[in-house]
């Protein structure tokens, strides 16, 4: 759900060892995952209402082991209206065996694992646009100028009509009314936004309503600041 991106010398954080929370139903990180997963399962369930049959393309931006979107699709069980196509970016080898483990194990097919900077835009190349855009654990992780950065950048990575999942803590000095802001700025229609009021963590989900753009393959978009 969350793993390395934008990478440099100055970071210490061990992305394999920080999914040890997840273990633990009570906690913060797992119950925004509760609430990630629910938003990805509503979008299939929307998609599956209009009679979509094409392939459904997901990129997921550090992406950690995959388990958000992994855990929705594994639980489905094949039970799905069309196919579905999967990149996972992360650099965390040891995240990427997860989740290729867990693949072998489920049984799950179409999924990409790139071990991909996700701060560098060519990374994005043969994985956007994509239709269910994944920025979990990245707003939080980067400098609020790279935030508003990413955002711009969006429109590159998602088809007309995608849709998009985010999460960001509300830690003070809390950026996610910004965030809302720029995403309405950057043709993204917010669908809901989730902030319970004993955590902390918020998740987003919008819908891409503005004129995708081409990709760019040589820009800096991010850097993980721990």
């Amino acid at each position: 759900m969350l793993g390395s991106g934008g990478t440099d010398d100055t970071r210490r954080t061990d992305w394999n060892a920080w999914h040890d929370d997840y273990a633990d139903p009570a906690s913060a990180l797992s119950a925004r995952l509760a609430v990630v997963r629910s938003e990805i399962r509503l979008d299939l369930d929307r998609r599956a209402a209009t009679g979509w049959a094409e392939p459904l393309t997901v990129l997921s931006a550090c992406a950690g082991d995959g388990r958000d979107i992994l855990g929705v699709l594994a639980e489905r069980d094949g039970r799905l209206p069309g196919p579905v196509e999967v990149t996972l970016l992360e650099t965390d080898r040891r995240n990427l065996e997860r989740a290729e483990r867990f693949c072998r194990e489920t049984g799950l097919t179409g999924v990409r694992l790139g071990e991909e900077d996700a701060g560098w835009s060519g990374s994005y190349l043969g994985a956007a646009p994509a239709d269910l855009v994944l920025m979990c654990g990245v707003f939080g992780n980067i400098a609020d100028a790279d935030v508003r950065r990413l955002i711009e950048f969006l429109p590159a990575l998602c088809r007309a009509g995608a849709t998009l999942v985010w999460t960001r803590s509300r830690r003070a000095p809390d950026l996610t009314p910004a965030i809302r802001d720029w995403l309405a700025g950057t043709g993204f229609t917010e669908l809901s936004f989730t902030a319970p009021p004993d955590v902390l963590g918020s998740v987003g989900t919008h819908r891409f309503d503005g004129e995708p753009q081409p990709l760019p393959l040589d820009q800096r978009l991010f850097s993980f600041l721990r």
